[in-house]
């Protein structure tokens, strides 16, 4: 198909709004504790986008689909994006862009051995084996992703990993579950279950005695403007136009696009540095994904998640 300007720009959107997540989240975490920061993005974010959808007349949801859409968005937001933000207490932006990459490749094998789809053919077989070359040696790297200097960033990256593979479990599970018909209201839905459960979350673990909004700076603020708006509401949106207006396999191309936009602006706006070696484990990790991304378009299957994206995991 040809790409006209508008799909175009879509992409950019999608492209540039969504790499700009993990950077975003690194500075609102500054000042905000990760969980209950994640829980007021995607409230204010769903509340938005839901009131826009009655607005609109869009049909109330049921019962049905409100519990399947607290499933999806636990396993999106609190799993999935939670864990992402969690983890870059210890790990820098880029890098964890760099590992929720590996997002397709958790969905190509949960989509074989978990819904009994279709063994993955050889392009993919390719890009799982060299996905997890490309995890292992990120993992034995440890330059430029432990800010702290006291807490190894093992700990980071293990969250990552998990946060990946629960973000990958509830786009498949979203392709399943029974959702209002309109992608917008189940994203709304989703956003404001996840983030209930970010909050709720929080306040287990003790985050509620730790925010104080009177220590919130002006770019933790700023930052967390910009996921709820941009990160959210015109990424999704631009998102789900692109899935009616391009071919499903173009939107995804987000997957291998974002990490790298996040590494140039971690790099450019936070001086955040890299190892040749953690560099090689991310181009690895990157043409991983392409080639499952490619294999997949072979067979007729985007593993694009077609509810909710982060960004997200973003």
């Amino acid at each position: 198909m040809n790409l006209t300007l508008p799909i175009a720009a879509g992409l950019l959107a999608v492209y540039i709004f969504w790499g700009g997540t993990y950077l975003a989240m690194k500075f609102a975490i500054e000042t905000m504790p990760p969980f209950m920061m994640a829980g007021i993005r995607f409230m204010t974010a769903g509340a938005i986008v839901y009131a826009w959808q009655v607005y609109r007349g869009t049909p109330s949801p049921t019962v049905t689909h409100w519990k399947n859409a607290a499933i999806v968005g636990g396993l999106l937001l609190l799993g999935g994006n939670g864990g992402v933000v969690w983890a870059e207490q210890m790990v820098s932006s880029g890098i964890a862009a760099i590992i929720v990459a590996t997002v397709p490749l958790w969905m190509a094998l949960i989509a074989w051995l978990w819904q009994g789809g279709s063994r993955p053919n050889g392009m993919v077989m390719s890009g799982l084996l060299i996905g997890f070359m490309g995890i292992i040696l990120l993992v034995k790297s440890s330059g430029g992703s432990d800010l702290s200097g006291t807490t190894t960033p093992w700990v980071g990256y293990a969250a990552l990993v998990a946060a990946s593979l629960s973000w990958a479990i509830g786009s498949i599970y979203s392709r399943i579950a029974k959702l209002p018909e309109a992608p917008l209201l189940a994203i709304a839905m989703q956003m404001l279950t996840g983030g209930f459960f970010c909050l709720v979350f929080g306040m287990i673990t003790g985050e509620g005695g730790r925010f104080d909004v009177t220590a919130i700076s002006l770019q933790s603020a700023l930052a967390l403007g910009y996921l709820i708006f941009f990160g959210s509401i015109v990424g999704f949106s631009a998102f789900i136009w692109l899935l009616k207006a391009a071919d499903p396999t173009i939107a995804s191309t987000y997957a291998y696009v974002n990490p790298i936009v996040a590494v140039i602006l971690g790099w450019a706006l936070a001086g955040e540095q890299m190892t040749l070696q953690a560099a090689l484990a991310a181009l690895i990790i990157v043409i991983s994904v392409v080639m499952i991304t490619k294999g997949n378009q072979q067979k007729g299957k985007a593993y694009a998640a077609p509810q909710a994206v982060v960004g997200k995991n973003s």
